[in-house]
């Protein structure tokens, strides 16, 4: 690609509305319970700076579940864990804005910060075996949890409130699972507690960190069903953290795709799945299987993941890319407007647009 066609091209992404995304952010600010504005977010290790999350936005909307999808070490976790103030000792967030309800969480003292969780947010972890102390009962982990955040503080009014938390969530004879111990349960029925404990302050918003990936598909069924009655009874909004597109497929709302700590793409779970435009969503796309191609062989996507040490100047993708251009290596591409209203940064798109424009006129 020639010097003036990739100016050509810079020029047409600026025209393209290259803010028009943080003009989407900021629309329906009023309706969101939680919007997060170009979040950064870095690790220091021996070997260097990590730059995990960069310049993410998004908003969440009261009573709506939002999917964050990507391979791992996309970013999506930390992104998550930004929001819960709960990295690592050596992570922390270098900028953006997480606000609640207006307020920037990332001013709150330690005090706000402790309420914030569990009674605003909480969160549901990848493995619920890790997440659950192997040396206290059932029981006297949902009493913790209410005693500290909530008004049920007597251990009977607690132990009440905990047998209805384990009966809400499908847990059969709550009486005496709480008298239980996490490892005398199976893995569907720790994830139910897991989620039971995050309900227990009846929290604004609930984050889910892959929480099917260990169990079973049936148990992932169950647990997914759960998660949408739940939500629609209680009117929480979720945010749900996956790498599993099936998952995102019958739960979002608003779909994001993460790559290298960047948003790739976002839209409804139609746009992704029926209309992609990033390189990156596409061959996510081809690499599953559907009732479409049973008989084809899927297509991986080649290469590794991305270096987070050594990020590239342009596109995070770039690397691993069929249809990359000089333009990529060196230029990182705004999240542009798709002619359905839904958001892409890849500049196959500002190529296209340059060449429908470029061709338009040469017909004129």
């Amino acid at each position: 690609m020639s010097s003036k066609t990739e100016n050509m091209y810079k020029d047409t992404a600026a025209g393209a509305g290259s803010r028009a995304v943080d003009e989407k952010v900021l629309e329906n600010e009023e309706n969101a319970i939680l919007s997060v504005r170009d979040l950064h977010t870095t690790f220091h290790t021996d070997s260097g700076e990590v730059h995990v999350v960069n310049g993410v936005s998004f908003n969440l909307t009261r009573g709506k579940i939002l999917g964050v999808v990507g391979e791992s070490g996309s970013g999506k976790s930390v992104t998550a864990y930004s929001i819960m103030q709960i990295l690592a000792e050596n992570g922390r967030v270098t900028g953006g804005q997480i606000l609640y309800k207006g307020e920037d969480i990332l001013k709150y003292n330690k005090k706000q910060m402790d309420s914030f969780r569990g009674e605003k947010c909480s969160i549901i972890f990848q493995d619920p075996m890790t997440s659950l102390n192997p040396t206290f009962t059932v029981g006297w982990q949902l009493r913790e949890a209410l005693q500290l955040h909530t008004g049920y503080k007597t251990r009977q009014a607690a132990n009440a409130r905990a047998i209805e938390l384990l009966k809400m969530v499908g847990v059969n004879e709550p009486e005496s699972r709480i008298k239980q111990y996490p490892f005398e349960l199976s893995g569907g029925m720790r994830q139910r507690v897991m989620i039971a404990m995050a309900l227990a302050c009846e929290p604004d918003i609930l984050i889910a960190d892959e929480p099917t990936t260990a169990l079973d598909v049936t148990i992932q069924a169950q647990i997914l069903e759960l998660m949408k009655d739940l939500q629609k009874k209680l009117g929480m909004a979720i945010i749900l953290v996956t790498h599993d597109l099936g998952v995102i497929a019958s739960m979002c709302d608003e779909v994001i795709v993460m790559y290298g700590g960047r948003v790739c793409e976002r839209g409804t779970a139609d746009d992704i799945f029926y209309r992609p435009c990033h390189e990156y969503t596409k061959g996510l796309l081809r690499s599953i299987p559907s009732a479409g191609n049973m008989k084809k062989k899927l297509i991986p996507i080649g290469g590794t993941p991305i270096n987070m040490l050594a990020l590239p100047e342009g596109c995070a993708f770039c690397p691993r890319c069929a249809n990359a251009m000089k333009i990529c290596l060196t230029q990182q591409p705004e999240e542009l407007e798709m002619p359905d209203g839904h958001f892409a940064s890849c500049w196959m798109n500002v190529k296209e647009a340059y060449e429908e424009e470029h061709n338009g006129k040469a017909g004129a």
